[in-house]
């Protein structure tokens, strides 16, 4: 895969044109046993094609509104694209009226002239960590795709429309590890920002307290700018901060718990390779996270803000959804409302002990995902299913209940089964993150660590 960067600097010198970018990218969405069909539930064929000479016509009048322009960019299905119905990787919205204008989020990309190739695919109602989805199939991660494994989700297509090829950065959400999840299982780089920083407004909410909207892509760098844009700042990377004397707190409270043994290895070597390179890193034990897990074990906030806004659909559409996704929605019904008053008041207090526990550091390390990808298959059983779907967004909702910016960054070596390493930084805080997250990005490249692994296509 090839960086934002790398692409810009080709348009921008002419040795390519937006045209046969968008070309290359709808051919690989095309392409005879690919996994186009799964990860797009629709595809911006004609309209993408024509947005992409129009960004050609721009450019050669020096017209060139940031590094995205020209760029073919994935939307995750939950978002509103004008002219489309948002069917949120679901049947039981397929009679809902077009959405009439971009969400936010769109409406920010298309301004900095991001090609639009189409709806990514996704777990139905971004209601999972694993990323199957029933109705439109589920799209193979790209590290060993002969065994296929799940790619992660909510944001399944996404990820695997940047590991194909199909496009060069995905839109996606992130509610409890949406992004970071599928980022960390398929080997590329996830941001998931401090949830306010983003325009939330256009598109089928999971939960309007945890939900925030970030970047898939290949690097640091390439989410960095994607974020700045959905952020409504100026497209610029900043500065990688030194690594030297960097404040690296691991987390040792339940994040390290159930580990597969690749994880375990992969994450105790990278933690020596940032050493070596000079960071600081001291293990820490965090007890704010043993009560984060209490508060999700009472029925946290997902639940039933979900049941919130999918009652009145399940009572004419119960029957179309995945049977797996709306049995957890209909638990939300039974959250007593002075419960729930309680969690908002508990969560403020939670996130204050966390700021003062987290201080002293400039960012907290753990594991995105306690297992690498595990086979489809490996999910049939409902037991399973279960089992395997919350183990997998443990780690990564902490950040959410807490509202911090989190980067999940390759931590492998070449040819190993992809791992994610999880950056997480204080509450408003993203764009030092991304300082950090750019330094240590760059150590594990130094040591070996961090190359993402052969990509299909």
């Amino acid at each position: 895969m090839r960086s934002i960067a790398d692409l810009a600097a080709d348009l921008s010198s002419g040795r390519t044109r937006s045209r046969a970018l968008i070309e290359e990218a709808l051919a690989r969405i095309d392409a005879p046993g690919g996994e186009g069909k799964a990860t797009f539930v629709k595809v911006h064929r004609v309209q993408a094609l024509a947005a992409a000479e129009a960004s050609d016509r721009l450019r050669a009048q020096a017209i060139v509104p940031s590094p995205l322009a020209g760029l073919p960019v994935s939307i995750k299905d939950l978002f509103d694209i004008a002219g489309d119905v948002t069917t949120a990787g679901s049947v039981a919205l397929a009679d809902a009226p077009p959405a009439r204008a971009d969400a936010p989020a769109v409406r920010r990309l298309r301004a900095a002239g991001a090609v639009i190739v189409g709806r990514s695919n996704m777990t139905e109602f971004a209601y999972s960590g694993v990323g199957l989805n029933p109705h439109y199939g589920t799209p193979r991660n790209a590290w060993d795709r002969a065994t296929g494994r799940i790619p992660g989700g909510s944001s399944s297509g996404a990820a695997v429309s940047v590991t194909d090829r199909m496009a060069v950065a995905g839109l996606g959400t992130d509610t409890g590890g949406s992004i970071r999840i599928p980022s960390a299982l398929c080997g590329i780089t996830g941001l998931k920002p401090t949830a306010r920083r983003v325009p939330r407004e256009g598109g089928v909410p999971l939960s309007t307290t945890l939900d925030s909207f970030g970047p898939l892509a290949p690097g640091v760098a390439c989410c960095a700018l994607v974020d700045a844009v959905l952020a409504g700042e100026a497209p610029v990377v900043p500065d990688a901060l030194p690594l030297h004397g960097l404040r690296l707190a691991v987390c040792r409270t339940i994040v390290l718990d159930d580990l597969d043994r690749t994880v375990s290895t992969t994450f105790e070597a990278t933690l020596q390779a940032l050493a070596k390179a000079g960071a600081s890193v001291k293990e820490v034990a965090f007890p704010v996270l043993t009560s984060v897990r209490e508060c999700y074990a009472a029925g946290g906030f997902t639940a039933p803000e979900s049941f919130a806004w999918h009652r009145k659909l399940m009572e004419r559409a119960g029957d179309k959804y995945d049977p797996r996704v709306i049995a957890r929605i209909r638990r939300g019904g039974d959250v007593p409302a002075a419960d729930y008053v309680d969690l908002l008041w508990r969560r403020e207090a939670l996130c204050a002990e966390a700021d003062a526990a987290t201080a002293p550091y400039d960012a907290v390390l753990l594991p995105t995902c306690p297992t690498v990808a595990p086979p489809i298959d490996a999910l049939s059983r409902v037991d399973d299913y279960s089992r395997i779907n919350l183990l997998m967004l443990r780690n990564s909702t902490f950040g959410n209940f807490l509202d911090r910016p989190a980067l999940s960054i390759p931590c492998h070596k070449p040819g190993e089964p992809p791992v994610g390493l999880m950056v997480m930084g204080p509450t408003m805080g993203d764009r030092r993150l991304v300082s950090v997250g750019l330094a240590v990005e760059a150590a594990l490249a130094a040591a070996g660590r961090g190359v993402l692994p052969a990509m299909a296509g």
